[in-house]
């Protein structure tokens, strides 16, 4: 069990790590660091360079068991930032829970099982790992994030070349396959779906989902850097979370509801990781969208725009985590969301189970 601390700290470029300095400044150090998860102002695409760029910057600054997380596009009024996990087990005798975290990494995941049951598997496996060690159970669970990579173009030839078919032929669809694998994986380790059910939605179905995924793809890696977020008893701060999902991008009233769940715990908010999509249906509550077909902006960065001002007007800032590309986090065209909050000190504990429960 390792409780922790979150500061979110805005960015000045994707190398910015100065806030190392509002770290020390809080009494912590580098080596406390458990993930960097972060938003970088690049087109969150394929060649989104913005990402490994700061990974570069982050990754020897911090411990060796720490991971980063970071999400390309910063579209709309969305805030480029940080945010830092801080281990933290100090005993807080206010508090009777606090919220609580694991990271860990998959082993390589070989061109050939990206987007496939290898990956899946590699996930799930990496995650029932992470809530074993944290001591909580599934329901414990708020959030499980991963960063994961995607197909190369050397990675496609290399595997035809092999006589392998690659799960796509295209790069920028391979991180959709690679975002539903593991997202996939996420379910089946929280039990929310069985083999079966992931197997026939890995093959393209759309009716599983978590709405405590989030995954996102990049091409500055190889393995599943994978964080876990939970509530235990065994710690005491006064950090809580909360998880819940928006139906579609219009859904500003699931993000106002768990405002008001926050609110009504006495809390203040503290971040929102939301995932968002353009409907693959091409049609929004019976009305077209366009941001499947428009030949010169992404579909993802449109979602990320749409969805970053929701979130933004809801904790009143921009320095949101909005990640685009939803598949299996949350249901089709909409996404998963988890609320991270700071309560004060009281006789009781409020709810940490999701905002729709």
């Amino acid at each position: 069990m390792t409780g922790v601390r979150l500061l979110t700290v805005p960015t000045t470029g994707p190398d910015d790590t100065d806030a190392l300095d509002t770290l020390s400044g809080n009494g912590y150090s580098a080596d406390d660091v458990l993930a960097v998860v972060g938003k970088t102002e690049g087109n969150g695409c394929v060649n989104d360079f913005s990402r490994t760029l700061a990974a570069a910057a982050w990754e020897p600054r911090i411990g060796p068991d720490a991971v980063t997380v970071f999400s390309g596009g910063t579209e709309g009024v969305l805030a480029p930032h940080v945010n830092l996990l801080i281990a933290d087990d100090t005993h807080d005798p206010r508090h009777d829970r606090g919220l609580v975290a694991a990271v860990g990494e998959t082993p390589v995941i070989p061109p050939e099982d990206l987007g496939r049951v290898g990956q899946m598997e590699a996930v799930r496996d990496t995650v029932a790992k992470l809530v074993v060690d944290l001591g909580i159970s599934a329901d414990d669970v708020h959030l499980v994030l991963v960063k994961c990579p995607l197909l190369t173009s050397t990675d496609i030839t290399g595997l035809r070349d092999r006589g392998i078919e690659p799960a796509s032929g295209d790069t920028y669809e391979s991180m959709a396959r690679s975002r539903a694998a593991s997202s996939l994986g996420i379910a089946l380790s929280l039990g929310e779906i069985d083999e079966d059910t992931a197997r026939a939605a890995l093959a393209g179905q759309r009716t599983a989902w978590s709405n405590r995924a989030s995954a996102s793809s990049g091409a500055e890696l190889n393995t599943c850097h994978v964080l876990v977020l939970g509530v235990s008893t065994e710690a005491s701060n006064p950090l809580r979370a909360l998880h819940t999902e928006m139906a579609d991008a219009y859904d500003l009233a699931a993000l106002q509801k768990a405002a008001d769940v926050v609110a009504q715990d006495g809390g203040r908010i503290r971040q929102l990781f939301v995932k968002a999509e353009s409907d693959p249906s091409g049609t929004i509550r019976g009305l077209r969208h366009t941001m499947l077909t428009d030949s010169d902006i992404n579909a993802t960065r449109h979602a990320r725009a749409a969805v970053g001002a929701l979130t933004a007007a809801v904790k009143g800032d921009g320095a949101v985590y909005v990640s685009g590309g939803a598949e299996h986090q949350g249901r089709p065209g909409g996404g998963s969301v988890t609320v991270v909050y700071e309560v004060g000190p009281g006789p009781t504990a409020p709810s940490n189970r999701g905002a729709d429960q």
